[in-house]
């Protein structure tokens, strides 16, 4: 699989840590990952913002990891966020995740299922 980045002149340039598309080919396997939760394996929830988000992007990292991929995989991520005072932390928080690598993104401000949850995450990934 070959993805690259889209950014069209015609449109504004991403705003950092994303593409604006991604033209994938030749993948043959696609995962889709289920929106991730701040939870660890023993139920509990993390207070902080920046806690949970790590939590959330070891989960969706431990997804991958469990099909054999990568975080070079992910093509589509879509974050939802409980309030958009948390912005700048989530975005901290998928760079220390995804490093360089730049998947499609989107950003919601959300009610999230549980109010203690503030925010949940899923992902696309191929090979």
């Amino acid at each position: 699989m070959q993805s690259t980045p889209v950014n069209s002149s015609h449109a504004p340039p991403p705003s950092g840590g994303y593409s604006q598309a991604l033209d994938v080919r030749g993948a043959t396997r696609w995962l889709v990952i289920s929106g991730q939760i701040p939870v660890d394996r023993a139920g509990g929830v993390p207070e902080s913002f920046a806690e949970q988000a790590d939590l959330v992007w070891a989960n969706i990292l431990a997804q991958l990891d469990a099909a054999g991929m990568g975080v070079a995989n992910l093509v589509k991520v879509t974050t939802f966020l409980s309030s958009r005072q948390y912005a700048d932390e989530n975005g901290e928080a998928r760079r220390r995740a995804l490093g360089g690598h730049a998947p499609a993104l989107t950003v919601i401000i959300a009610g999230i299922y549980d109010e203690t949850w503030l925010l949940e995450v899923e992902a696309v990934a191929a090979e």
